[in-house]
């Protein structure tokens, strides 16, 4: 199945390459895409990107194609902040992915204090000791594990894998999701949610943040690190060192639009440096 969508508003490069997903690699003319255990091969054709994939619905609403983003984009640029403005107007064709719950906690477990290529890395090697290779367009692939796998694995697995001390942050979270799920999460709260996401193993303030934002469609979440602390110091002149105080800003400041503006503003301030 193929289907197409007005490049302005949808470049895959922008929403790939700002740090709210890792399994993708370059392919042809664009990019190889997986999720779960799907995967699609997106590329921008003229005006047009053009998806394509065995799982064409799925895919439509993973890159939120169901959204009008240039109402979001001039919310964004009505702040007045010359950072977000150009971010918002030179970076349009960025969109938040809706993504699995699971794949993201345990994705962003390993993302911390880590690097993006060490990041995808000991993904691809989670995944290809735990799952079975597929195909697609003449290109091997490996699904993200299931739960039960990944409980299963045990920490020497993880250890071996590269993920370091996280080791143990995978092995109990994934045996924890195993036993209860996280189905029981979904109708909570922003506020709740993260006040739950902290409970689980290796989970701080910023991962359950990206977690909220990226897994469980949370716009209105605000992930901090040391990119928006810096922006936060020379893009708006503030003077809060915690970070928890730094997100309580944002969001008030940002309020529904806060995930969206985020990300103008995380992916920009890296872009344009």
């Amino acid at each position: 199945m193929k289907f197409d969508y007005d490049a302005t508003y949808f470049n895959p490069e922008q929403v790939l390459d700002c740090g709210q997903t890792f399994r993708f690699t370059p392919f042809k003319d664009g990019f190889f895409v997986i999720s779960g255990d799907k995967t699609c091969y997106v590329r921008t054709d003229g005006k047009k990107t053009v998806v394509e994939s065995e799982d064409g619905d799925y895919f439509y609403n993973y890159f939120d194609l169901d959204r009008d983003y240039s109402e979001i984009i001039d919310r964004a640029k009505s702040h007045g902040v010359p950072l977000l403005s150009r971010s918002a107007e030179e970076l349009k064709g960025l969109r938040l992915l809706n993504q699995n719950p699971e794949e993201m906690l345990y994705s962003f477990i390993v993302s911390q204090n880590n690097n993006i290529p060490r990041i995808k890395g000991i993904i691809s090697r989670i995944c290809g000791g735990l799952s079975e290779k597929r195909e697609f367009l003449g290109q091997e692939f490996y699904p993200f594990p299931t739960t039960e796998k990944l409980a299963a694995a045990g920490r020497e697995f993880y250890k071996n894998a590269g993920c370091g001390y996280r080791d143990v942050f995978l092995e109990e979270t994934s045996i924890r999701i195993e036993k209860e799920g996280l189905s029981h999460l979904t109708p909570l709260s922003t506020a709740e949610l993260k006040k739950e996401l902290l409970t689980y193993k290796g989970v701080g303030a910023k991962v359950a943040d990206c977690v909220a934002l990226f897994g469980f469609g949370k716009r209105d979440s605000f992930p901090v690190d040391v990119w928006i602390e810096k922006i936060y110091r020379e893009d708006f002149g503030g003077a809060l060192t915690d970070r928890n105080k730094i997100n309580e800003y944002f969001c008030n400041l940002f309020g529904a639009d806060a995930g969206y503006i985020q990300q103008y503003l995380f992916y920009g301030k890296r872009t344009f440096k």
